[in-house]
């Protein structure tokens, strides 16, 4: 499970203050799963597709896919977008289980931290890929990468959250 300690002492400045930021959402995120059972985090609740197990696992998936682009830029597509792998995200699939989610999760959390530390600069920029949602001929630094990151994290942390009132009433914040 995610641990709010999980900073190293070595960090600080702008990029303590990062991890802390994805320290604090990786919780949120993940407290809502607490206490319930294998059927309920895969439960869909609401008139939406999404679960709790599928988010973690789409926002540990995002976060490992964004810190492939720090470190390597944009991965070249040829063809038609996964769309079906996109939506795959979202759920588990036949033999994951929630443990092995939280425990890519962990892994996933590691691995930025890691990055956090070894960054020579924040301002390292590649050019995004061509999208239709992106400015083109855009470019990102890490450390909008990073800000990014915490933004889905966040968004995240609220879907969750409806989800796990409609399955019980609990509330992750109050």
């Amino acid at each position: 499970m995610i641990d709010t300690q999980d900073a190293p002492q070595t960090l600080t400045g702008e990029r303590a203050d990062l991890q802390e930021a994805l320290v604090k959402q990786r919780f949120f995120l993940v407290n809502t799963l607490r206490g319930l059972s294998d059927e309920q985090v895969v439960a869909t609740p609401t008139v939406s597709e999404l679960c709790l197990a599928g988010l973690v696992k789409h926002v540990a998936a995002t976060e490992d896919s964004w810190l492939d682009f720090i470190e390597n830029g944009a991965p070249t597509h040829e063809g038609e977008p996964d769309y079906e792998g996109h939506a795959n995200s979202f759920r588990l699939l036949p033999g994951e289980t929630v443990a092995g989610v939280l425990a890519e999760y962990d892994r996933v959390a590691a691995r930025t931290t890691a990055l956090l530390g070894s960054l020579p600069d924040l301002d390292d920029s590649h050019p995004l890929p061509e999208a239709p949602w992106f400015e083109p001929g855009a470019r990102w630094s890490a450390r909008r990468v990073l800000l990014h990151i915490v933004a889905e994290t966040a968004q995240h942390c609220g879907h969750a959250d409806i989800i796990r009132e409609a399955i019980d009433g609990a509330k992750s914040m109050g």
